[in-house]
């Protein structure tokens, strides 16, 4: 799934491809990414054709496109979610399943899912920030985000740290591909316990987390296939350290790096540079 830096691509690319736009025309070509529309492929067509845009906005992972009249359009990427840009009339790549037509006859946005476990959804009165994801905490790029008041939940939780690191409501925007780097930058084992941890620990680990963020960022985001690209169908150039590199030596001690299970997905570490204490 999208984490925060592939998604703060994304809202970035659709910023200057949708704010000031009026929508002239939806076609829902498959109604599953509309489903929680109660109104159906139709109705979620009708609701948006003849409004217009504001500039999206983004919370942690969570994306969210902004009408000029204060409802918005929420975006679930779900695991292979896509925004293309492409002109009227050009041949819709695999798995088109809604495309938006504007008033100015420019290029159309486009959603892309191979997976159809994303979609989008009419958010009414969520410009500012919908409904649905209001209990998101804000995230490490957030300009009013609470770096102690953020170590302070974590260490409240008695759970391994990277399960706090994962949990949305307690700080957004990192998911296991960078909760993997950034324990491995802060020479941390994912199952040590957070309650344990001081506070100086837990404030490094979230300074890693918005280090390698950002250096994601600056590089387009991270791409393991091509589920994860731009608007412009570009792929992510961001080299990670530890994530995906099962077998092969850490980069500090060349030691083997080990995978394990972790809550239906994986855990990379260093079984050196981060003991399980």
């Amino acid at each position: 799934m999208p984490e925060l830096p592939e998604v703060e691509v994304v809202r970035r690319g659709l910023a200057a491809a949708l704010t000031g736009r009026r929508i002239s025309r939806v076609d829902v070509l498959h109604p599953r990414p509309v489903r929680r529309h109660p109104d159906g492929p139709e109705g979620f067509a009708a609701a948006l054709t003849g409004r217009t845009f504001a500039e999206p906005r983004r919370r942690g992972k969570y994306l969210w496109l902004p009408l000029t009249d204060g409802d918005a359009v929420l975006a679930h990427l779900g695991m292979s979610g896509q925004f293309r840009l492409d002109p009227p009339g050009a041949p819709d790549v695999r798995n088109t399943r809604i495309r938006f037509a504007f008033a100015d006859a420019g290029r159309e946005v486009r959603f892309v899912d191979q997976r159809m476990f994303g979609g989008l959804s009419l958010a009414p009165g969520g410009a500012e920030l919908p409904a649905e994801i209001a209990h998101i905490g804000r995230d490490p790029f957030d300009p009013e985000f609470d770096l102690d008041e953020s170590v302070r939940r974590i260490r409240r939780r008695r759970t391994g740290i990277k399960r706090a690191l994962l949990d949305q409501t307690l700080v957004s925007g990192i998911g296991n591909i960078y909760a993997d780097e950034a324990l491995w930058r802060a020479r941390l084992h994912y199952d040590r316990p957070a309650e344990r941890l001081s506070a100086a620990r837990v404030r490094e680990l979230l300074g890693h987390a918005h280090d390698v963020m950002a250096g994601a960022l600056a590089q387009g985001g991270t791409s393991f296939d091509e589920l994860y690209v731009d608007v412009n169908g570009s792929s992510g150039r961001m080299t990670l350290d530890v994530y995906g590199r099962e077998g092969r030596p850490c980069k500090r001690c060349g030691t083997p790096i080990v995978r394990e299970r972790f809550m239906n997905r994986s855990s990379h570490f260093c079984p050196v540079c981060q003991r399980k204490r």
